[in-house]
């Protein structure tokens, strides 16, 4: 499943960081997406997320991870035991992680707090026939996404190198190029028709003009 999972990153101006005075245990939360916000250009494309893209996922009850930088090995909290929640409202994907009392996740708690570590993440695969390509007229395409299949992790995030690397920009691509074959079929089958239905007219008219003879 990993390698079809796609990843997007946003700014956590929003975030919040609380320290409960009762049990001092230390929490974190804030939107890992947001709703109808264009996102930067993902190598061709770039991308809006409509509001109740999550709901079909989360009423599966996913056991979703918090990581620091989508690492397996850098686990803050998860939904299978209640340290996070996470729900979909008007605005997005909202998340609330309890962290563990581990020394990473001290670190990542003073990293936020300090303002290094600013952007969040995550981590998803789209459902069939969840999304939708539109070409602009800026010559990039628009992608819109109604329903996504899997939710994996959302993450606190150093930075959002991921458009440099070569592997993301393979992976982006793929999307679009999967996506634009099918739109450039859909045209062609678009033309064909309209090219029938002027023929269909034509014929008509030339029916009409001659009397029908």
């Amino acid at each position: 499943m990993a390698e079809k999972l796609e990843r997007r990153y946003i700014p956590i101006t929003d975030i919040e960081l609380r320290q409960s005075e009762e049990d001092g245990q230390r929490k974190i939360s804030g939107y890992a997406a947001v709703f109808n916000k264009r996102s930067e250009n993902l190598g061709g494309f770039v991308e809006v997320l409509r509001p109740g893209a999550f709901r079909k996922a989360l009423e599966k009850g996913p056991d979703v991870k918090c990581l620091f930088n989508h690492d397996p090995g850098s686990l803050l909290a998860r939904t299978k035991n209640g340290t996070l929640t996470i729900e979909e409202n008007t605005v997005g994907l909202k998340f609330e992680a309890v962290l563990a009392d581990t020394s990473m996740a001290r670190d990542v708690w003073e990293l936020i707090q300090r303002g290094d570590v600013d952007q969040c993440s995550f981590a998803f695969s789209v459902a069939k026939d969840g999304d939708k390509f539109s070409e602009q007229k800026d010559g990039l395409y628009l992608r819109e996404i109604y329903e996504v299949d899997v939710l994996a992790d959302v993450s606190p995030v150093v930075y959002p190198a991921y458009s440099q690397t070569s592997v993301s920009v393979r992976s982006t691509k793929e999307v679009l190029d999967s996506h634009v074959s099918t739109l450039r079929a859909q045209e062609q089958e678009l033309e064909i028709e309209q090219a029938r239905a002027r023929r269909v007219r034509e014929a008509e008219l030339l029916q009409i003009q001659t009397g029908g003879k």
